[in-house]
């Protein structure tokens, strides 16, 4: 054989085996999405429990109401044989007035903020002894960046300490910017408030923009306790730009435990009124009508466990005591306020918006706000909280402005548009 002939079959040779190695990785590919489509259905499964009826929301949401006992909680562990609390032990004193519920307050220029309800209830209602879920899809889960990391914050791998970072350890890290009102310095058993609902304007879908509290307790490195609740626009964990009622949980610092809404075991649902996850409806509009949504946290003095109530009356559930390390005794800190993920996608400062999208000193109908700001104390009171400070990474891009007066007791107006000529 001679040498022409020796290098023609090394070609073929070659050329063999790339064939083989394109059919193998081929192969190797095939095998990959079959395998992430059977993990994606098994996750489906564990969400998606089986429902006693299914509402169609005008949003395009599936609200399934599921049998109480059936809920994602009871797959936790340390819930299996758990006895579901249906009503806390002790109301906060001061929630009731004259053996009724405390009714909405005027805005300090003498005009009603409304009350507001979800979407789906439109179509339907869930029936006694169920809960609603908001169905997970497909979709949901394909946008996270793995399976394993749907329903959970993200980018939270360094949390700073308080002095370091400001209040809450939440010091602008990882591009996650902040107007909050706090308090911290005594034990809390529970913080609530009343917040107006707005539909902020999000440059990306990885980013978010959301108007919550924060139950806080720990170090803030790697143990830090949390529960959180509030309304929230975010595209990427919900597919739209919807405002949306949530609430998140977590025992070490978003690392390995908690998650939004029901999207993990954890928090108990016993109202079969309100979906988390689901969208707010109406909402409030610039210098045009306003609405908000009172949420209030706090710790059941008998049992330990957190309560959540939605609105005046809608009791939803609780986080069991036990779940947590710092807060089966007691918070450390309190916030209220705004947060938005800054991506700096193109360089410049996002122009995701916070609350209303406008600065805080365009006031009432402009500006967005958490009014009637109250603590709960060891004596089991709802309090005006003492000392209450703020704290933003950039006034320019963000504010926040506390105010106080007889209607609205302790307040604050906070947000802003990000991105313009002094937050470039």
């Amino acid at each position: 054989m001679d040498s022409k002939e020796v290098m023609f079959c090394l070609f073929l040779l070659f050329m063999a085996s790339l064939c083989c190695c394109d059919v193998a990785e081929a192969k190797q590919g095939s095998m990959s999405i079959v395998a992430q489509k059977f993990e994606v259905q098994k996750h489906l499964n564990r969400l998606n429990k089986p429902a006693v009826k299914s509402i169609k929301s005008p949003d395009g949401d599936i609200i399934d109401c599921v049998h109480m006992s059936h809920q994602p909680a009871f797959d936790h562990p340390l819930l299996k044989n758990h006895t579901i609390q249906m009503m806390p032990n002790y109301n906060p004193e001061g929630l009731f007035r004259n053996g009724k519920m405390s009714t909405t307050a005027k805005n300090k220029n003498g005009g009603g903020s409304k009350s507001i309800a979800q979407l789906w209830h439109v179509n339907g209602r869930c029936p006694e002894g169920t809960i609603p879920i908001r169905r997970t899809k497909r979709d949901d889960i394909l946008r996270a960046s793995n399976i394993k990391s749907y329903g959970r914050k993200t980018n939270f791998s360094s949390i700073p300490k308080p002095e370091s970072g400001g209040p809450g350890g939440i010091g602008g890290q990882n591009g996650h910017q902040h107007a909050i009102a706090y308090v911290e310095g005594d034990k809390y058993y529970g913080a609530k408030a009343t917040i107006n609902v707005w539909e902020p304007k999000i440059q990306q879908p990885n980013e978010f923009s959301l108007s919550q509290i924060w139950v806080l307790a720990g170090s803030f490195d790697s143990d830090l306790n949390s529960i959180e609740a509030g309304w929230q626009v975010s595209p990427d964990l919900y597919g739209d730009s919807n405002t949306r009622l949530f609430t998140y949980w977590t025992t070490d610092a978003y690392q390995a435990t908690g998650c939004y809404n029901l999207l993990c075991s954890g928090f108990i649902q016993i109202n079969n009124e309100i979906a988390m996850g689901a969208t707010i409806s109406p909402l409030s509009s610039y210098h045009n009508a306003q609405y908000d949504i009172s949420i209030l946290v706090w710790k059941d003095p008998k049992e330990g466990n957190w309560w959540m109530q939605f609105g005046n009356d809608q009791v939803l559930g609780y986080w069991p005591g036990y779940l947590f390390s710092y807060l089966s005794d007691s918070a450390s800190m309190i916030e209220w306020g705004g947060e938005v993920v800054n991506s700096a996608s193109d360089g410049l400062h996002t122009t995701t918006q916070m609350g209303s999208g406008h600065f805080p000193d365009e006031g009432f109908g402009k500006s967005s706000y958490f009014r009637n700001i109250q603590v709960v104390d060891g004596s089991n009171n709802l309090r005006a909280p003492q000392d209450l400070g703020t704290f933003t990474e950039d006034n320019n891009c963000y504010d926040v402005q506390l105010g106080k007066n007889n209607d609205w007791g302790n307040y604050f107006y906070f947000g802003g548009p990000g991105r313009n000529p002094n937050c470039p």
